[in-house]
């Protein structure tokens, strides 16, 4: 009786797993297995928001392979000591696991290959799990990776993917393999009140319910703050209980313009991840350093207090912020324009903002956040030629939420000013502004475009 492993790591779910499709292939029995990495936990980046909706994926899990006869073993320790134990328990002469693009994901994966080695065990790595597209799968002449987005999207689409897998039918584990009880949301202290149900079941659903009504409406409606028709399929793909791949596919047989753009912000997803792949060190260091000479935390604490709690006096921006505190989740046009805010207006580090966005975001990704971080701060990649662009949130707020509804859905203080009087509340008449309990404009944005200019030379 033969017997794999197959380490769950950011592929929770059993629709398109590669290598959940190989181990079943070569082996009798399969040990699907999730470890709670110590290393994770080491590293601050188990925040509550992301662990609550983790147990929801897990339980998820667990629930769909026991309704094909198996189950999740979920162990807790430093990964490899755990996987080398389970292999050695159960007898496995191969483990299996997606490719991971971080310095992180990559030091595990050359950790593995070694201790498993060690004990005569094969690991087999598999690409376009994470990704529709593999990192390195295209390439520009003279380079490991595309640094520009428009002709990284040409040669991708281009590229011939693979049909997705279907979910198995049965998968038999082996009896007497140890794990530990499955965590419950119940135990998770500080997640956010208003956080989605996690898991494959629930993405699926979403998508299910999205892709009626939502994604032919995609490309005119996904920057409109106030109507909120993006798909919030983010916590699903960067758990891995969505595959990338099927999405691309389901949207490509659904056409036209809303699913080509739905397709087009997947692609940016596949991009960030070749981007970070090769350079595994732009997660903390400046993709294309400008000499910056940003505010410290300490200098700049007031204000950057102000903009984590949103009472910057800027209403689009107070309501992005407490959307994120709230529901762990902020529409993405919402994030370019805080993170201009901190990053031009403030003239905060970038570093400081990812790190603020990763303590509360479920869909919280090293790779995404922090290159979108930076593209948005002038140091990154992208199709950005102008990184020195400052998003007026005044100009942001009457172009994607007009009449105002998104401010005063999040900014309760403001809800009986009406229509785009909600944007400049300092601008009312004394008779009309009355006691709004809310705070004047923290800075001038003239006085910070300034200073943006200034810092970097450009007087």
């Amino acid at each position: 009786m033969t017997v794999a492993v197959v380490l769950f790591t950011s592929d929770l779910r059993l629709h398109d797993h590669p290598p959940l499709h190989a181990a079943l292939e070569a082996a009798d029995e399969v040990v699907p297995l999730f470890v709670l990495d110590a290393g994770i936990h080491a590293a601050g980046f188990d925040a509550p928001n992301r662990r609550a909706f983790l147990a929801d994926c897990l339980g998820d899990l667990d629930s769909s392979l026991r309704h094909r006869g198996g189950r999740l073993v979920v162990r807790d320790g430093p990964v490899v000591r755990e996987v080398r134990a389970v292999a050695a328990q159960c007898g496995a002469a191969e483990a299996h696991v997606a490719a991971g693009v971080t310095a992180y994901a990559q030091h595990r994966e050359e950790r593995l290959r070694e201790g498993l080695g060690e004990d005569g065990v094969a690991l087999r790595v598999h690409e376009t799990v994470i990704t529709a597209v593999a990192p390195g799968t295209v390439t520009p002449s003279g380079s490991d990776h595309f640094a520009v987005f428009t002709p990284y999207f040409r040669r991708w689409s281009q590229v011939s993917s693979r049909k997705p897998l279907a979910a198995p039918r049965t998968v038999r584990v082996p009896d007497g393999v140890r794990g530990e009880p499955l965590p419950d949301r119940a135990d998770v202290a500080g997640a956010s009140p208003g956080l989605p149900a996690g898991g494959e079941t629930a993405g699926r659903d979403r998508f299910a319910r999205w892709s009626r009504s939502g994604l032919s409406r995609y490309e005119e409606r996904h920057d409109d703050l106030a109507d909120d028709a993006t798909s919030r399929l983010s916590p699903y793909l960067h758990f891995g209980a969505l595959s990338p791949l099927e999405l691309v596919h389901r949207a490509r047989a659904h056409g036209g313009p809303g699913a080509e753009a739905f397709v087009r912000q997947v692609c940016w997803r596949d991009f960030h991840h070749q981007v970070l792949a090769a350079r595994p060190e732009a997660s903390v260091k400046d993709y294309r350093t400008r000499h910056d000479r940003w505010r410290d935390e300490e200098d700049a604490a007031e204000d950057i207090a102000a903009w984590r709690d949103g009472r910057t006096g800027y209403p689009v921006v107070d309501a992005a912020m407490r959307q994120l505190r709230h529901q762990g989740w902020m529409h993405n046009r919402a994030r370019l324009l805080v993170a201009s805010f901190l990053t031009k207006t403030l003239y905060v580090d970038w570093r400081i903002g990812a790190r603020h966005f990763l303590d509360l975001l479920v869909d919280g990704d090293v790779v995404n956040n922090q290159l979108n971080w930076q593209w948005v701060a002038g140091t990154g990649t992208g199709t950005d030629t102008r990184p020195h662009r400052v998003l007026n949130p005044l100009v942001q707020a009457k172009r994607f939420d007009p009449d105002g509804t998104y401010v005063r859905r999040w900014v309760p203080e403001l809800r009986s000013v009406t229509g785009r009087k909600v944007h400049e509340p300092w601008r009312l008449a004394a008779a009309e502004r009355g006691e709004l309990d809310y705070p004047d404009p923290l800075v001038d944005l003239a006085d910070g475009l300034a200073r943006f200019k200034h810092a970097r030379g450009r007087d």
